[in-house]
């Protein structure tokens, strides 16, 4: 029963989407609370079935996180990045793991979207800090000198390519354009 007062009291909020619905209300003649009810049933739906289903859990996992992304860069506390950057590590490992490996199979987008939300709620046990300290950051401890090796590796050669390309193009001859008389 507090579920539907809570409901209501949301319906009644002052804000762009309980404006709309009463706009829709005024007009159409039927209640808000049906009209939220339909759109939730057919976000449902469009989720399990629909053309757009990739979008759904990709603005899921980008909308809501980047906002408050660009809250914690603003903001002077710590926790605030570190919750953050740890959500944006373990988003980006399942986005490329799951799309590999996960994506062909029925529901998938339902799943993910639920994965998404509770990799980004604002409690104790997200999944986001689950997943990275028990998964992401002891595999990371473990093979962090190789890791560094390869991006020392992978970036001295990106110099030495700079380096060679800047000679080339230094010894290029510079052809003037022709002046039309």
């Amino acid at each position: 029963m507090d579920y539907f007062k809570m409901e209501m009291a949301l319906l009644n909020e002052n804000n762009f989407v309980t404006d709309l619905l009463v706009t829709m209300e005024e007009k159409t003649g039927i209640q808000r609370k049906y009209t939220a009810s339909d759109c939730r049933i057919i976000g449902a739906l469009n989720l399990l079935f629909g053309y757009g289903v990739p979008l759904i859990p990709n603005l899921i996992g980008f909308v809501y996180p980047a906002y408050f992304s660009i809250k914690a860069i603003e903001s002077k506390e710590k926790d605030d990045y570190t919750h953050w950057l740890t959500y944006w590590v373990v988003y980006r490992l399942f986005s490329v793991t799951s799309d590999i490996f996960l994506s062909c199979f029925p529901l998938y987008y339902a799943v993910e979207c639920l994965f998404l939300v509770w990799c980004m709620a604002p409690v104790t046990w997200n999944g986001s800090d689950i997943l990275y300290f028990r998964v992401v950051r002891p595999v990371f401890l473990r093979h962090q000198a190789t890791l560094d090796s390869v991006v020392n590796n992978l970036s001295d050669k990106a110099k030495n390519m700079d380096d060679t390309v800047t000679k080339v193009l230094t010894t290029l001859p510079i052809c003037p354009v022709p002046r039309s008389n």
